[in-house]
């Protein structure tokens, strides 16, 4: 009918407007979704490898006190402190992601 129809041009600017909109949005929110995220994360496993490592070490202790085997105690001991290594390095990565 005509070659000039009002309807497409207004939509196609609109859906271009909308995608460069998207766009902006999803680089300021994303990244202030994401690191408060990554922080938790870091928490989360923290706090378990924590409570893992106080379990490795009221066994130990109780394993000590019964005289059970130097076997178990020694392997307990190097349970008990990997753990709790990596439960504070957690931590503080966790941290570090939230001062950054």
């Amino acid at each position: 009918m005509c070659g000039f129809c009002y309807d497409e041009i207004v939509w196609q600017r609109q859906a271009g407007q909308a995608v460069r909109h998207s766009r902006t949005f999803a680089k300021h929110v994303v990244p202030a979704i994401v690191k408060p995220m990554h922080s938790l994360w870091h928490e989360v496993i923290g706090f378990i490898f924590c409570c893992l490592a106080v379990f490795f070490g009221a066994r130990t202790l109780r394993s000590w006190q019964r005289g059970d085997s130097a076997f178990m105690m020694i392997g307990g001991v190097i349970c008990f402190v990997i753990l709790l290594g990596y439960g504070i390095s957690s931590f503080l990565r966790a941290r570090k992601i939230s001062r950054s």
